[in-house]
């Protein structure tokens, strides 16, 4: 990596955004945006986070921004922010996502508000802290700092921004390949997701990908007083929870052949070798649950699993003494690269005829799931950002193939054909999608003196030529 002095003047610039306090009123700024993507009534905030923070923001460093309607009717407008220095140097495109998920205002414990920024020691509370507005916040002014040192950056970044991520990303992929050739880049480094331990940077390449569906079993018309039928119907949540079983054994463990995947190769493996998982606010591992003989980090980064998440016959909150008619229990796969997604519901269906369960109806569900993606660990982006990451942080940063779960990286890499690169800046701890979403304080001064010194590492590598062509 670069000797340049300027190098510890873009990180030093960075570090003082962080300790003035100007990171956590301009965070503040942007949480108070009720960006609420998964609530009709909360679209006009969509396009205002992008209209008053956003492009602002941006142009002020010297980007051109253009704000489009999303090609999906259901989704919301999308971003493009354009600082081009020189058509022969490296362009990094990078991406963020303004959007959050419902506010769950009144499951905030006291003292706290989705839209309010509080802080409690180490804590920022707030929606999007984590899920991703601090987390494109960081990366912003990461390269604001470089631009103040430097005078340049020295390449060229393009910037998406979208409000629909909560929602699966509607129109995104409709967008990039409508706009393949505005948004031409040689990598992609971007940022969402959690460290794998929040004292160390992680890297990830890609992410499992995920499938969603009901499982339903319709026996009859009615419930029957189970004294007088019991022993005489057939018992939908009997049938249902054997099929269920037919699908894993009792440890978790994947019984459908096409649904155990072919891609944990020794790279993977040898990258996943040794990752800590146990620590930080998250429960603990239940190491005799899933693949037996897999390691913790291979089931959850390089395997698939099947989970149940919710699971209803009769009237649980108020049960009476009779036979339900119906059960229904919604289930999920998450997937890694080497699982066939368009046959995933086929195999079960085959699978579930096989074991006797043709009475059990399988029913997709319309909300959309990023497909599997991954880069390979040994790919020279990786090992690149990696160096870069390490010199700043004074260790190695934890590398992943890919994230455990979903985000729309496959539009990235399978549309725009980009090698990707993901850098976290929240942890796993953190209350994502739940009440009481925050960021540690320590994890985001780190991340911004990270991305300061990434960011002044990239035009070094335009200079001398060692960038990866594309």
């Amino acid at each position: 990596m670069s000797q340049d002095p300027g190098r510890g003047g873009a990180i030093a610039r960075a570090s003082r955004y962080f300790d003035d306090g100007t990171f956590q009123s301009d965070l503040a700024a942007w949480v108070a945006h009720p960006t609420e993507s998964q609530n009709p009534e909360a679209a006009p905030a969509l396009l205002r986070y992008l209209q008053e923070v956003i492009q602002p923001r941006l142009e002020t460093s010297g980007f051109a921004c253009e704000i489009f309607d999303n090609p999906d009717p259901s989704g919301g407008p999308l971003l493009v922010g354009e600082r081009i220095e020189d058509p022969a140097l490296t362009t990094i495109l990078t991406y963020g996502h303004g959007d959050v998920i419902r506010a769950q205002t009144e499951q905030w414990r006291e003292g706290l508000a989705p839209f309010e920024l509080v802080e409690e020691g180490d804590r920022l509370y707030g929606r999007g802290t984590a899920d991703n507005k601090g987390q494109h916040l960081i990366n912003i002014a990461a390269l604001e700092a470089v631009l103040a040192e430097r005078g340049r950056l020295g390449f060229n970044v393009k910037i998406v921004v979208e409000m629909s991520e909560e929602t699966g990303s509607a129109g995104l992929s409709e967008f990039f390949e409508a706009q393949k050739s505005r948004l031409k880049a040689d990598v992609l480094i971007a940022s969402d997701g959690p460290r794998l331990q929040p004292d160390t940077p992680t890297m990830f390449m890609g992410s499992r990908g995920g499938v969603s569906f009901d499982l339903e079993l319709d026996l009859r018309e009615g419930a029957h007083h189970s004294g007088n039928w019991g022993g005489l119907l057939a018992d939908p949540t009997i049938i249902l929870s054997h099929a269920l079983a037919s699908i894993c054994d009792r440890r978790g463990q994947i019984q459908i052949a096409e649904w155990r995947p072919d891609s944990l190769t020794d790279s993977v493996r040898a990258a996943l070798d040794g990752l800590p998982l146990e620590g930080g606010d998250g429960p603990s591992i239940d190491t005799d649950w899933g693949e037996e003989s897999l390691t913790p980090a291979e089931r959850v980064f390089g395997w698939n699993a099947f989970a149940v998440l919710a699971m209803t016959s009769g009237v649980p909150e108020a049960p009476v003494n009779a036979i339900a008619p119906y059960a229904r229990a919604t289930c999920q796969l998450r997937y890694v690269v080497g699982t066939d997604p368009e046959d995933i519901l086929p195999a079960l269906r085959r699978h579930l005829d096989a074991h006797g369960f043709e009475t059990v109806k399988l029913v997709p569900h319309d909300r959309g799931f990023f497909r599997a993606t991954r880069l390979d660990p040994t790919d020279p982006w990786v090992t690149f950002t990696a160096a870069s990451l390490a010199e700043t942080a004074g260790k190695p940063p934890h590398i992943l193939p890919n994230l455990a779960g979903s985000l729309p990286n496959d539009s990235f890499a399978d549309i725009l054909g980009l090698p990707t690169v993901w850098i976290p800046h929240s942890y796993r701890g953190c209350s994502q999608h739940a009440p009481n979403e925050h960021v540690l304080k320590p994890v985001c001064r780190d991340a911004l003196r990270c991305m300061a010194g990434l960011f002044w590492d990239l035009a070094a590598a335009t200079a001398t030529g060692s960038r990866r062509a594309h």
